[in-house]
C-alpha cells in the first residue's frame, strides 16, 4: 500500500480496492482521461489540496481509459469526475472541473454530514 502523503497517486483496476475501499480515511479519487482538457485544468487543484490536506485527506487518480472497469462499476459517463469514499461508500460525486474555492466547501460539506 502507497505511503506518500500530499501527493495524487494514480491506482488501477487492480489497485482500486486496496488504495481506496480498504483505505483508512477519506479518499477522493479523480476519474479522468488524458485527452480531456478540464481534467488538466482541475490536476494542479487537486495536487494543492492533496498537499494542504495530507493526514486528513487522500487523493488518487485513475485513467478512466487505461481503467475501464472501475469507470464503469461506478457509472463515471463524464470525464473529469470526482468520487469521494469513506470506509469504501461512496459518500458524494462532482462532474467537472470547479475552482479550489468550491471544490473544498463541496469536500468540507460532504466530510462533516
Amino acid at each position: 500500500m502507497t505511503t506518500t502523503t500530499g501527493a495524487v497517486l494514480a491506482v488501477t483496476d487492480e489497485t482500486f480496492e486496496a488504495e481506496v475501499l480498504r483505505h483508512d480515511g477519506p479518499v477522493l479519487v479523480d476519474f479522468w482521461a488524458q485527452w480531456c482538457p478540464p481534467c488538466h485544468m482541475i490536476a494542479p487543484v487537486l495536487a494543492e489540496i492533496a498537499a494542504e490536506r495530507a493526514g486528513e485527506l487522500t487523493i488518487r487518480k485513475i485513467n478512466s481509459d487505461e481503467n475501464p472497469r472501475t469507470a464503469r462499476d461506478l457509472q463515471v459517463m463524464s470525464l473529469p469526475t470526482l468520487v469521494l469514499f469513506r470506509d469504501g461508500e461512496r459518500v458524494a460525486q462532482w462532474v467537472g472541473a470547479r475552482p479550489k474555492a468550491r471544490l473544498l466547501a463541496e469536500l468540507d460539506a460532504a466530510l462533516n454530514a
